[in-house]
């Protein structure tokens, strides 16, 4: 299913903060280029509304600069985040969520989802996890891959209490504003849940992935983003040889169209908000800004 497996994961932090949830504290941490920051901003607008749209990294290296004066700016006339998922006070739901939705019955043993060469990494990663095998071989394969994905972001210097959304937060809620989310946890561990049992074992032999790999695909993932080059972001997050078309349809196009139908809807309600979604999700073919397109909508940059 992922035809040049991840390079693959580390873009998934980019794609579902679900994951980035699930992640653990890095304990890698990793400074990245000191360049200035100009992650790409757009705005929706009509005569008494204006909606931002931010592109995000759920998980970020130690260090990362992204804040701009634009998005200070942004930030204080909102009245109200909009996120992929809610963040603050979510973690029970999402490990009941995850328990719920990953538990299976009639499985082959975990390890004989892997091919044969690739056995070894999957007992030792696990093993990293903390996951005994007989709790792996009651897991559904999309929930090995996630639980072995942390000690692959971890390794990576990824930190999900450091991404974009965990920040806009802390912010947010410190001002005492509005928080709200387009999706719920079960909504997106339920992406992967869908997903046919041959892509869930294609997902898990990317998790087994080297973290110098990721690190590189990470460093290339993160320029593409800080420096607001969404073409480069396209390619780095959307190539066919990253997605296959099952996932693209399932993370990106679908998920895309019911964001831009919500957009239009919130055109409705005077006022400005923030909506912060993966920096994949408005970036190429498919985008929730083509999406908008296709309703007679317009967005305009403005970083």
């Amino acid at each position: 299913m992922l035809k040049s497996l991840p390079k693959r994961l580390a873009r998934f932090t980019a794609l579902l903060a679900g994951l980035a949830l699930a992640a653990c504290a890095s304990q890698a941490p990793r400074t990245s280029a000191a360049a200035e920051p100009r992650p790409a901003l757009w705005t929706l607008s009509d005569a008494d509304t204006t909606i931002y749209l931010f592109g995000t990294i759920h998980a970020l290296p130690e260090g990362t600069q992204w804040r701009t004066p634009a998005l200070e700016q942004a930030i204080a006339a909102s009245s109200e985040l909009v996120t992929e998922i809610k963040l603050e006070g979510n973690e029970a739901a999402a490990v009941a969520a995850f328990a719920r939705l990953g538990l299976g019955r009639g499985l082959p043993p975990a390890l004989e989802r892997v091919p044969e060469g690739e056995r070894e990494k999957l007992r030792q990663a696990l093993s990293s996890a903390g996951l005994p095998m007989a709790a792996a071989d009651r897991l559904k394969t999309w929930a090995v891959a996630v639980t072995v994905a942390q000690v692959l972001f971890q390794r990576a210097g990824l930190n999900p209490e450091l991404g974009v959304e965990r920040s806009l937060t802390r912010t947010f809620s410190g001002a005492g504003k509005a928080m709200s989310a387009l999706e719920t946890i079960e909504e997106q561990l339920g992406f992967f849940d869908s997903l046919p049992e041959e892509s869930q074992r294609a997902f898990l032999v990317g998790a087994l992935e080297g973290p110098e790999e990721v690190r590189r695909e990470l460093d290339r993932m993160l320029a593409a983003w800080r420096s607001g080059d969404v073409r480069a972001i396209s390619r780095t997050f959307n190539d066919d040889e990253t997605l296959s078309p099952e996932l693209r349809e399932t993370l990106l196009v679908r998920r895309n169209a019911r964001w831009a139908e919500w957009l239009q809807r919130r055109l409705g309600q005077p006022g400005t908000i923030f909506v912060a979604v993966g920096a994949g999700h408005l970036a190429g073919d498919g985008s929730v800004q083509e999406m908008l397109r296709r309703r007679g909508l317009r967005t305009r940059r403005v970083q």
